[in-house]
């Protein structure tokens, strides 16, 4: 991420951060997977804490935004995967919506309307967790308002100042997520990565994460980079894209 290059047709990575590719899937439906996967991850089981698999699968429920993004859509199928959450989704168009639905998300919810009404018909004791991949700032004080106490919030979008003392009352946590700090930083936990990817590899090759992968583009090329870049920004993408070959 500090530097160019990923563009390139080879690449040098760090073994520590890399892991197998999961041997049921393509060159290209593996590459939509790794940094969702690590985000979401990341996201769920290490800021948020919760519980997965045998440690004691988490209950409660979760909302997640965008939840038919590429990060929104992974964290939606470990929740289902690995535990026992009721996923709350946001998904405004019906292909959307059923893509979320596919990704495991239990309820959608139109993120174009106020938030807490429609969550309140869902889970009318509220929410014990958020992972906020797009729009926090806006919706941080409908976060306050459905989050029970000491529930948490994780986000992964960039936006300049919010009032963060609305939190407070209920003692809401709050988290940053950005799965590239271990190898910016060059933490000493590093190689967690590499056993993160090791896990969904084999998770998807059991058959409980599918990739998120829905459009592909063709051939790597300006032309066709610009394009995904395009999509991307229009907010519209539904999964992830790809380009495969040069």
């Amino acid at each position: 991420m500090d530097r160019p290059g990923t563009n390139a047709q080879y690449h040098l990575v760090e073994e520590s951060i890399v892991g197998p590719k999961p041997a049921t899937l393509s060159f290209t439906d593996a590459a939509a997977l790794p940094l969702t996967s690590l985000t979401a991850w990341e996201g769920l089981f290490e800021r948020l804490g919760l519980r997965e698999g045998e440690a004691g699968r988490e209950t409660g429920t979760l909302l997640v935004t965008a939840a038919a993004g590429g990060v929104g859509a992974m964290v939606a199928q470990l929740a289902r995967a690995l535990t026992d959450l009721t996923v709350i989704g946001t998904a405004s168009r019906p292909e959307s919506v059923e893509f979320a639905r596919r990704m495991g998300v239990a309820h959608t919810i139109d993120h174009h309307r106020p938030l807490s009404r429609q969550v309140a018909g869902i889970a009318p004791g509220g929410l014990d967790h958020v992972f906020s991949t797009a729009g926090t700032d806006r919706n941080l004080s409908a976060y306050a308002d459905m989050l029970k106490p000491f529930g948490g919030i994780v986000a992964i979008d960039d936006f300049g100042p919010v009032e963060i003392g609305l939190l407070k009352s209920k003692s809401i946590s709050f988290h940053w997520e950005l799965m590239f700090t271990r190898s910016l930083h060059r933490t000493p936990d590093r190689a967690r990565q590499h056993h993160i990817l090791t896990r969904v590899a084999g998770l998807v090759d059991r058959g409980a994460l599918t990739t998120t992968a829905t459009t592909d583009l063709g051939t790597i090329n300006a032309a066709h980079l610009r394009e995904a870049h395009r999509i991307l920004e229009s907010g519209s993408a539904i999964g992830k894209i790809t380009l495969t070959g040069f």
